[in-house]
């Protein structure tokens, strides 16, 4: 995916010289969470519009050029490594340099979300499933092996959260028999944290459940 084809020039940054009332002014006609600043053609960070709005108005960017954020990426960087950038720098533009450090524009988060979109992962019908195992214990080469043993395809996968040693993936599998699935990552000591309704293992123990409530109560 080229990524060079969704960079946004159109609205020119700010440049130091500008007042803080004219980037007030810009961000209350934009949706940005952030705005690249210039000073002689040459990019100096991003200002937030959290903080352009406790600012001097009359003052200009140059007196508060302590408060740009520096993030940046690359435009050949690859789209996964784009998306990083937005989620650790929370926002939902991304200014883009050469490899010169010329300036060339801005990705929006929602164009490269749309990147996502096309990928497989999303596009491809097929069923989510989420695991979990210890930080220590698990590997994505016996995931993949266990999906495969069942003669599925594997469409992509993530850690979707790691937390207290334990980590979580999410995994994308095209159609295919949910449930042995399901079983044979149990036998490999994964918990399953999503819901199937072909859960045999589930059904059985609702069952059982039922069966116990009712000899109970008798």
């Amino acid at each position: 995916m080229k990524t060079s084809l969704y960079i946004v020039n159109e609205i020119q940054p700010l440049i130091t010289t500008s007042t803080v009332v004219d980037a007030q002014l810009l961000f209350n006609e934009l949706t940005y969470t952030h705005f690249p600043v210039l000073k002689d053609k040459i990019y100096l960070g991003c200002i937030s519009e959290a903080d352009i709005r406790c600012f001097e108005t009359e003052k200009t960017l140059e007196s508060y050029q302590y408060a740009l954020e520096g993030f940046y990426v690359r435009s050949n960087d690859n789209w996964l490594d784009i998306l990083e950038s937005f989620a650790q720098n929370h926002s939902n533009i991304m200014p883009v340099l050469d490899n010169d450090n010329n300036y060339l524009g801005y990705f929006e988060l929602s164009d490269i979300m749309n990147l996502f979109n096309e990928t497989p992962f999303l596009s491809e019908p097929g069923n989510i499933l989420i695991v979990e195992k210890g930080v220590l214990d698990y590997s994505f080469s016996e995931v993949a092996q266990i999906i495969e043993s069942n003669n599925a395809k594997l469409l992509g996968l993530f850690i979707s959260n790691m937390e207290n040693d334990v980590t979580q993936i999410t995994l994308k599998i095209n159609d295919s028999d949910i449930n042995n699935i399901v079983q044979t990552f149990r036998r490999y000591s994964y918990n399953i944290v999503s819901r199937h309704y072909e859960d045999s293992f589930l059904k059985n123990l609702k069952e059982r459940s039922q069966y116990l409530e009712k000899y109970l109560n008798i």
